[in-house]
């Protein structure tokens, strides 16, 4: 399928191949020297069949053209043959070597693709294309099995046996498609000496009611002639319509040109010429209307960086100015083609230049201060055959391109793009200490970018909030007659669905609490290493409430005298006090009381639950503990055996 027309003369070919009588073989060097390259292929073909093997140089010459002719066309598998035979000839020109290498680099086969670069490299040093096609090809196995996140669809509503490609969304709504195909009912019934197919036109797809994209549709206006159009861009009013349109003359050397239709109703008119260059013989195709007042096209003029450039020039300056580079940054030794600037002047290309896949990678550049960051795409979006024509719904990271990536004939479609959304969520309970759900809790979530929301909990505790990959976050929960709980949350920057848990668990400010995993030396007062933690989020709490003043109690079990248990226990609880005190808290917000065995505990839910031998709301005096069997009482002892807090007030300031 071919995207663009080209002029290029050709290279002088060897006096040997000139030198030949052959009518076919001169047939064919005039073709491919007007561009007809599918013609020329073919006569290329029969002319190395019938020449005999033992005219080296001759036959190697005529692979070589062959290969070139069949590479223009969109044939790499019959290209790298004929580059193969070349080589095998002896043919002298060390172009074969490197373009061998992309056909290889093209079908995927980066291992022998990189060892013709580095042949290449041996005989041409330091050569950008050598060295930027092997770190493609070292870089293209990775990203294919790590790709983007971009989803992208064969359309095969949109597609046809013949081909389609530069996809270019139109309206306000972005509901239409113009498309380039050369399927059966373009203009005209012969096939191109350039591409062998018909020549392309422009066809439209609109939406249905219902948004799904329809088929193509022929557009029966003035803009679609016998000869090759397509690759559209619109002005911002979305009033004119920029195209390449390839006209044909078989006697005398025609080039790519760009013209611009203006619309009138629902139709687009007969395009005229956009007089760019004063060499009217000058390439320029590919436009593309830039929202800052540029014209983007391309063209393969003096001046450049080798095969096709990029170039720009103010749409007001057209014919009164020369157009601007877009430098090394852009523009390679190999081709950049296909420019496409989205609304926030981010510039999207194609090229085989830069480190890619093979052939054609689509490229994203940003430009800042005058210089621009090129990036690739990678797979999906990419892939090792030719991926080109972006467009995208405005702002959406969605739209379409075009890719003969698993084609047999190198025909192009229409292929869909969208980039998912990230979704990260924080989500938890807000409960008591008993595990229990609170009436009335809320949830209030403050991160770096400013964000200060409050979250009602639902009526099964339960809450849920969307967050920011990369953001910090500070997180206080609260409800009625319960202490607040501060947590912090620090979000990955990764682009991966994800939810994070954070639960919270809140201190009755009516009824003790629990600390729970404090513990004590055998029948001392001394606090164990393993208390540190649940003494520290003691601490935090405390912090989290700086108006709150508690009573630190400690509880034994049954055993002992009242006196020794009510000592041990007062000697205990001040042990925490001190370790908070410690810690940084006033002490007169601490009160230390011992209980001894005076206080046994009263089993909550949640203690019933865990143990289905303890009935809720029963007291575990002794009394009760005698009748449980040994290994029950040894439970019921430890649940008594506690150190608990008690809100003895709320209004507490630091004097």
């Amino acid at each position: 399928m071919s995207r663009y027309c080209s002029s290029f003369l050709l290279l002088l070919i060897a006096a040997l191949l000139f030198s030949c009588k052959t009518a076919k073989l001169k047939d064919a060097v005039e073709r491919e020297e007007r561009g007809e390259y599918y013609d020329a292929a073919q006569i290329y073909r029969k002319v190395y069949g019938k020449t005999s093997s033992k005219k080296t140089y001759l036959r190697g010459s005529i692979a070589f053209h062959l290969a070139e002719c069949f590479q223009k066309v969109n044939n790499p598998a019959r290209s790298l043959s004929g580059y193969t035979n070349a080589i095998r000839y002896k043919y002298d020109d060390s172009t074969a070597v490197l373009h061998q290498a992309q056909m290889m680099h093209k079908l995927g086969r980066y291992a022998d693709a990189i060892k013709q670069y580095k042949a290449f490299l041996a005989i041409v040093p330091n050569n950008q294309l050598a060295l930027n096609g092997i770190s493609g090809c070292e870089a293209a196995p990775g990203w294919k099995k790590n790709p983007s996140r971009y989803v992208v669809k064969k359309m095969d509503k949109m597609n046809s046996r013949e081909g389609e490609f530069s996809p270019m969304l139109y309206g306000s709504e972005y509901d239409q498609l113009y498309i380039t195909s050369s399927r059966k009912d373009a203009t005209g019934d012969e096939k191109s000496p350039i591409t062998g197919v018909k020549n392309n036109d422009f066809f439209l797809i609109k939406q249905d009611e219902k948004k799904q994209w329809l088929k193509p549709a022929v557009i029966e206006s003035g803009i679609n002639t016998e000869f090759d159009e397509g690759s559209g861009s619109f002005s911002p009013d979305g009033s004119q319509m920029y195209y390449t349109y390839c006209p044909e003359d078989p006697e005398a050397t025609r080039t790519a040109e760009i013209r611009v239709s203006a619309r009138s109703g629902a139709e687009w008119g007969a395009g005229t010429k956009v007089e760019i260059f004063k060499d009217t013989l000058m390439m320029a195709a590919h436009p593309a209307v830039g929202p800052d007042g540029y014209l983007y096209f391309v063209s393969d003029r003096m001046g450049g960086y080798g095969g096709k450039d990029i170039w720009r020039i103010p749409v007001s300056d057209i014919g009164l100015s020369a157009p601007e580079n877009l430098g090394p940054e852009i523009n390679t030794a190999g081709d950049e083609m296909f420019p496409y600037m989205r609304a926030d002047t981010t510039l999207y290309f194609s090229s085989d230049g830069h480190p890619g896949m093979g052939g054609l990678d689509i490229f994203k550049a940003a430009e800042n201060k005058g210089r621009w960051r090129v990036e690739n795409m990678k797979a999906p979006v990419n892939s090792m055959g030719d991926d080109f024509g972006i467009t995208f719904a405005g702002n959406k990271e969605s739209g379409f391109f075009s890719s003969n990536r698993n084609d047999g004939r190198g025909a192009d479609h229409i292929y869909s793009f969208e980039l998912p959304g990230i979704y990260v969520y924080v989500e938890g309970w807000v409960l008591n200490r008993d595990e229990e759900e609170i009436a009335g809790a809320t949830v209030r979530i403050v991160g770096k970018d400013g964000t200060n929301q409050r979250i009602f909990a639902r009526g099964d505790g339960t809450y849920s909030m969307e967050v920011v990959p990369g953001m910090e976050y500070v997180m206080m929960a609260s409800a009625p007659e319960h202490l607040n709980q501060k947590q912090t949350l620090t979000v990955p920057n990764e682009e991966k669905n994800e939810t994070h848990y954070i639960d919270f668990y809140l201190p009755s400010i009516s009824k003790p609490v629990v600390i729970e995993n404090i513990f004590y030396d055998f029948n001392k007062a001394t606090l164990r290493p393993e208390s540190k933690e649940a003494l520290q989020e003691t601490i935090t709490m405390l912090e989290d409430n700086p108006n709150v003043t508690i009573e630190l109690s400690a509880h034994t079990d049954r055993i002992g005298s009242d006196a020794y248990n009510e000592s041990l226990s007062q000697r205990r609880a001040q042990s925490v006090v001190d370790y908070l005190i410690q810690g940084g808290i006033a002490a007169d917000r601490l009160e230390a009381k011992g209980y001894g065995k005076s206080v046994p505990k009263t089993v909550t839910k949640n203690i019933a639950e865990k143990y289905d031998f303890l009935p809720e709301g029963q007291v575990l005096d002794a009394a009760f503990i005698e009748t449980l069997e040994p290994v029950q009482q040894a439970i019921a002892d430890q649940i008594n055996r506690r150190t608990e807090f008690r809100v003895l007030s709320t209004s507490y300031r630091l004097m």
